[in-house]
């Protein structure tokens, strides 16, 4: 295992990294950056462990009680050792789907190959999967510029190379890897777009322009979630980059461009789903909080708020209770959640996490977004007049209710909240791809029967039952 000094050293690669509009030299210690590498490092330091063979996000569950013990961790690790954890999971996943048919058998063992050559060295990757698609009306091979989506530009004996671009790739900056996937199915005639491999972040002919919600201020306790915890999104371009054999997981086989695709929005909607669970627990800790702070934490409008938000975080993670408890095992013998319990739960967590933040915004009033700074506080001319009108009831001091409402602002409403907005709908697809794989894996069968049973019909006719 790695130490946070000796994960600081790896990344001291040569990635070209951009900026507003600039090359970075010093990734780690530019100030938009360095709080997303000293994280990462801290994870490493957190987990690090000289007598284990690896870190735990390597592991491959192989009973219920292991996948559950995966899922409560998931929220304690930085980002990028849970995107690592999915990614390597989705991967190992996809390898079992195609295990069935000799002629994946050196994709399926490079999967395989890969997963130990990771895990060996512990390395932390992202998953490299949404094109940047051009007009969406179109597939691929339709596209005036077929770099639109990533594809095969060259095959040599040794390996190919790609050229595209992947967009919406959280801590690419500051990971090891890339595991490069299909964004969609792909038809024949698009075997050019079937590919599926691992880049390195440093590899020649890989650009990342980056984007980030880390604060551009230098006062922290203005930004208390966000500017010790943020993640840079990377625009990951790819222009002829080399990728060797041993590296290709999938190379024009269009029956299964879709497989990675698959596998990954499983195990991130189910990473997904925990991390909601862990939010809306904090939601709801957020809005007793100030409520408390406020003097209105029995008046009844209030309360049903907060019970409404208590009820979303049961039911959150009773759907991922429900999605680990119903896990079915694959034929190497670990185990993979449950597709419909996962997607229904993560949709029902991302479509009503809105109004969550809604309630808890409703709670805690206006203050959320116009509380003076800390150092407005600290001014001596405003300062005292600043602590005098932003107390709470009697007992809570202006400076307990201030840090609840940065606290507040941060996480739900700016910096850190803002990219929560986003991802809790976006990640692992929107809401239409956990209807499609809800409704695929339900069991309508055994739905209808009991509707024909009480209608009292033996059969539907003209419909299967």
């Amino acid at each position: 295992m790695r130490t946070g000094a000796e994960y600081r050293e790896s990344v001291d690669d040569g990635r070209r990294l951009y900026l507003d509009g600039r090359l970075v030299t010093d990734p780690q210690s530019h100030p938009l950056l360095a709080a997303s590498f000293t994280e990462v490092a801290d994870g490493y330091d957190h987990n690090y462990d000289p007598e284990a063979e690896a870190g735990p996000y390597y592991v491959i569950p192989h009973s219920v009680t292991e996948l559950r013990g995966l899922m409560n961790a998931l929220p304690l690790w930085d980002d990028l050792a849970c995107v690592t954890a999915q990614g390597l999971t989705a991967l190992l996943t996809a390898a079992a789907r195609m295990s069935g048919d000799p002629a994946y058998a050196d994709y399926v063992a490079r999967i395989h190959a890969y997963h130990d050559y990771c895990k060996t060295n512990d390395l932390r990757c992202v998953q490299a999967i949404t094109d940047a698609k051009g007009d969406r009306a179109l597939p691929p091979s339709k596209q005036d510029d077929p770099d639109l989506y990533v594809r095969i530009v060259e095959r040599r004996p040794d390996g190919i190379v790609i050229n595209g671009a992947k967009l919406h790739i959280t801590a690419t900056a500051v990971a090891h890897e890339m595991i490069v996937m299909p964004t969609k199915m792909m038809k024949p005639g698009e075997e050019d777009w079937a590919v599926a491999c691992a880049v390195a972040v440093n590899a020649p002919g890989v650009s990342i322009v980056n984007t980030t919600y880390a604060p551009r201020g230098d006062e922290a306790e203005y930004w208390p979630v966000s500017s010790h915890s943020n993640s840079a999104e990377g625009f990951v371009i790819f222009d002829n980059v080399f990728v060797p054999n041993d590296r290709v997981f999938l190379a024009g086989e269009t029956e299964h461009s879709a497989t990675f695709a698959h596998s990954l929005g499983l195990w991130e909607r189910l990473g997904s789903t925990a991390h909601m669970a862990n939010c809306a627990d904090i939601l709801v800790g957020f809005a007793q909080l100030i409520a408390e702070a406020n003097g209105v934490h029995k008046i009844s409008h209030i309360r049903e708020k907060i019970a409404e938000m208590v009820i979303y975080a049961t039911l959150v993670r009773g759907g991922l209770e429900a999605a680990v408890a119903n896990a079915e095992r694959t034929p190497e013998g670990w185990v993979h959640p449950s597709e419909l319990y996962t997607n229904a739960a993560k949709h029902y967590g991302a479509a009503e996490y809105n109004t969550m933040i809604r309630h808890l915004h409703d709670v805690a009033g206006g203050s959320v977004i116009t509380a003076p700074s800390p150092a407005d506080m600290a001014n001596p001319e405003v300062g005292p007049f600043v602590a005098k009108y932003m107390r709470g009831r009697t007992g809570v001091a202006a400076e307990y209710r201030m840090r609840l409402f940065h606290a507040i602002r941060d996480y739900t409403a700016d910096g850190k909240g803002g990219w929560f907005l986003v991802t809790q709908v976006q990640s692992g697809g929107g809401l239409f791809a956990q209807r499609l794989v809800s409704l695929k894996h339900y069991p309508m069968a055994q739905a209808k029967r009991r509707a024909l049973s009480v209608a009292r019909f033996p059969e539907a006719p003209g419909v299967a039952r």
